[in-house]
């Protein structure tokens, strides 16, 4: 039976409409795979003689178990942004004499193997053999490899029963950021207690089972949730919620743009794509981070400014680069109004600029880095706000992809065209570009003063921009309409 499952998944895959249409896309993110693959690989297998390398006196095994903790929290935030249950067409198969215990196991299973656990085992499987190799406790290192694997498999499930709880998602990026905290501020060593649960399990492998009850619970809740709404009255009913009403008033002093905007707020809050951008924006505050603390990118300086643009520009970047898709599924009616179509576009730009600037108050305690980063954060800011929202608002023309809110999360690629790929060399490598230029051959400060101006000059220009951007949108508006009116 699993076998027929598979056979008419690959069917239903390659018969698909959309399988010729986003082939290159396809192609595209399989190359990220196999870089990421790749990498994981080498990871695997030289991380430890690099570890050894950097840190003589410290043992690379526990060294790698300090961190795992923030690992495990940081992986259950990308899954939850990213990753979906890989469910199968089954409203077919209801009527069938299919066993619905068959249907839920398969479901279920499918997801073990989902690239997101796959991708870690590329380093924890090699990085176990080397340790065997270099004289380690085979047992010892079984038992904590299969203990990683339980790890995994359990935090996909985690994922499944948290999935879209954004509750959930405040909890965990609160322990997340608290026990980075802690550490930062020496209150608790995180990173020593964290590994000596890891370190404990390589000394008393016969711990490893914990894994296993832990895993049968997860699986079992999931069973039990899905098993329950494996029925065909369940799988065609409508389900209908009661949309919450919020007060948008304050939006009405924004003059004309305010229906609009209005519109947008709800749109991103009560759609699941639009509200995980949103979402998402703030996590990439935390984005400097990676970059500020480590003493390698202080030599380069060009990376500092591409983290600076991304700590305000998370939204503008993901909410930008699918105008005016978002609105595809209500766009023959939009254009159907009797409405000036430079509003539409501005409302789209206050958006942008507005969510910038709540971002870049946000980012103040970043002046815990110095006055220097910290100006390079607001160059970026001004950037975003003059520059990028407008450039995204021209490219949003080129836009002919349909995008369903009600599906998917960060993971989900629907609307994605080369655009998108296109649009990324213009938003960051200039910026970039023009940073290292005046930083090496004038001086660092003038770097991001420039970045600055480019921003000014063209919230200066804003007028003559939106004018030359309403124009090309209303030259590409049935085209437009034509491409939205298609099924995604």
């Amino acid at each position: 039976m699993i076998s027929h499952f598979l056979k008419l998944e690959w069917k239903q895959y390659f018969r698909s409409s959309h399988w010729q249409k986003g082939i290159a896309l396809k192609i595209i993110m399989g190359f990220f795979v196999l870089y990421f693959l790749v990498v994981f690989l080498a990871i695997g297998i030289g991380g430890f003689f690099v570890l050894k390398k950097e840190f003589p006196e410290s043992d690379p095994l526990q060294l790698v178990n300090s961190y795992l903790l923030f690992a495990v929290l940081a992986d259950l935030l990308l899954r939850y942004f990213m990753q979906k249950l890989p469910i199968m067409n089954i409203k077919p198969l209801l009527i069938l004499p299919i066993k619905k215990n068959i249907l839920v196991h398969y479901v279920l299973g499918k997801s073990a193997f989902s690239v997101f656990n796959i991708l870690s085992l590329f380093f924890y499987i090699p990085f176990s053999v080397v340790l065997i190799k270099e004289g380690y406790n085979i047992a010892g290192v079984l038992g904590w490899l299969a203990t990683m694997i339980l790890m995994i498999q359990s935090s996909n499930f985690l994922n499944f029963l948290i999935n879209k709880n954004n509750k959930a998602l405040v909890v965990i990026g609160a322990i997340l950021v608290s026990l980075i905290g802690l550490q930062k501020f020496g209150i608790y060593d995180v990173v020593v207690n964290g590994g000596a649960i890891f370190d404990f399990i390589y000394q008393n492998p016969i711990y490893a089972l914990v894994g296993v009850v832990v895993l049968a619970f997860l699986y079992q809740l999931n069973y039990k949730q899905l098993r329950n709404q494996v029925y065909l009255d369940e799988a065609v009913a409508t389900k209908v919620e009661e949309a919450k009403s919020v007060d948008l008033s304050f939006a009405d002093r924004l003059g004309d743009v305010a229906p609009f905007i209005k519109n947008d707020i709800r749109l991103i809050w009560r759609n699941k794509r639009t509200k995980t951008v949103f979402l998402m924006s703030f996590l990439f505050l935390f984005y400097g981070l990676i970059f500020f603390t480590q003493e390698t990118y202080q030599k380069m300086p060009a990376m500092l400014m591409f983290a600076s643009l991304f700590i305000t520009g998370g939204f503008t970047l993901n909410y930008g680069q699918f105008i005016p898709a978002w609105d595809s599924a209500h766009y023959k009616m939009l254009m159907s109004q009797s409405f000036r179509y430079r509003k539409f576009l501005e409302s789209k730009w206050v958006l942008m600029v507005a969510m910038t600037t709540i971002l870049y108050f946000l980012s103040l305690p970043y002046l815990y880095f110095g006055i220097d980063i910290f100006l390079m954060i607001t160059a970026g800011a001004i950037f975003n706000i003059g520059f990028n929202s407008l450039f995204l608002l021209y490219a949003g023309s080129f836009n002919r992809k349909r995008i369903d809110l009600t599906k998917g999360g960060f993971g989900n690629t629907q609307g994605t065209s080369a655009t998108q790929f296109l649009i990324v060399i213009p938003l960051m490598l200039f910026p970039m570009l023009l940073f290292w230029v005046f930083d090496k051959f004038i001086g660092y400060n003038s770097g991001f003063f420039v970045v600055a101006a480019i921003g000014i000059i063209s919230l200066l220009l804003k007028n003559y921009a939106m004018n030359f951007i309403e124009k090309k949108y209303i030259k590409d508006k049935y085209i437009m309409i034509n491409a939205f009116g298609k099924e995604a």
